[in-house]
């Protein structure tokens, strides 16, 4: 058995190795993603056991991190980018929305951009300014882009390999505040597609859909509605860009009743587009309005007051207790 209990940081590190093993191609790049290990150790040990020109320590130049991967990317090479945190890819943000994912179509298909840029994202970790910021829907509104987000070890080791081997650019969202959340991860087992989601818990009356950090939120939710009678479906979607609509729709037709949840602000959130989406498909199943649970509309305020900000269990518990009320 290839089973083995582990962080969903271990486990990110273990795919990173895999890759590295099983593709002369892979580059892992970023800024201390070397001799230090990454800010959250998720490259620890690669430099040592690669060498310096497959896991390279690059300036602190955010730009010419992603510039310089799809320079080596358009030569056969497989570059993972690391952003150290979510609030610094900004920099960077030309670089993936000009050139990164619009490549491809430019070059009327002759081209491949396996590029992908790796992001710590989400709060909960009491950090400073520009480091707990959730910019999902930046990039799954970009044409070209893929953007997904694992919720627990198991899809953190088997989605990042999926990604690294994908011939189109990956935004790879790792949820910071569930880097030593542990699990089973099974390093034989066949994955589910990249872009497929799947049903974590399931339920009969309501389904709570979410992706990344939220996914655990949901799932707590879940078991506190069962002790009040009510019987709740977690679907964990995994990708924002493509969504797995057919997944949520046939989730839908079954309970009835939608609720998305996401750290990221409800305005103009991914939350808004499964809304649209799954009222459009399914709106003779449906027995009350989707609703919608995330940030507010606001800047991510300092530390001492991100539990305030961040939706949790409450949050979550009375959405599904408006929706049931219907």
């Amino acid at each position: 058995m290839a089973v083995e209990k582990m962080s969903l940081a271990k486990a990110l590190n273990e795919s990173l190795r895999k890759a590295l093993e099983t593709d002369p191609k892979v580059l892992v790049m970023g800024e201390d993603v070397g001799k230090l290990g990454g800010v959250f150790r998720i490259t620890d040990g690669l430099q040592k056991d690669f060498g310096e020109e497959r896991v390279i320590d690059t300036p602190l130049a955010e730009s010419g991190i992603v510039g310089t991967a799809i320079g080596l990317a358009l030569r056969g090479y497989r570059p993972v980018v690391e952003i150290q945190f979510d609030g610094f890819v900004f920099p960077a943000y030309d670089q993936i929305v000009t050139q990164l994912a619009k490549m491809h179509a430019r070059a009327l298909g002759k081209v491949k951009l396996p590029v992908v840029v790796r992001i710590p994202y989400g709060g909960g970790i009491g950090a400073v300014e520009h480091h707990s910021e959730s910019p999902e829907a930046l990039f799954a509104h970009v044409a070209g882009l893929k953007v997904v987000s694992p919720s627990n070890a198991a899809d953190g080791y088997w989605m990042l390999q999926q990604a690294i081997q994908s011939d189109d650019p990956v935004i790879f969202f790792e949820p910071k505040r569930r880097y030593w959340d542990k699990a089973e991860v099974d390093t034989e087992s066949i994955p589910d597609p990249l872009h497929a989601a799947r049903i974590a818990r399931a339920g009969t009356d309501i389904t709570l859909a979410a992706y990344g950090p939220m996914v655990k939120v949901c799932l707590e939710a879940a078991a506190a509605a069962e002790e009040e009678g009510k019987s709740v479906e977690v679907l964990d979607l995994r990708s924002m860009s493509p969504i797995d609509f057919d997944a949520v729709q046939r989730s839908v037709e079954r309970t009835g009743r939608l609720v998305v949840v996401h750290e990221a602000p409800v305005f103009y959130g991914s939350g808004a587009e499964i809304a649209a989406r799954i009222t459009e498909r399914c709106f003779y199943h449906l027995e009350s309005p989707v609703l919608r649970v995330g940030g507010f509309h606001a800047p991510y305020p300092p530390a001492r007051l991100e539990e305030e900000y961040l939706p949790g269990l409450d949050r979550v518990l009375d959405a599904v207790d408006r929706s049931l009320a219907y």
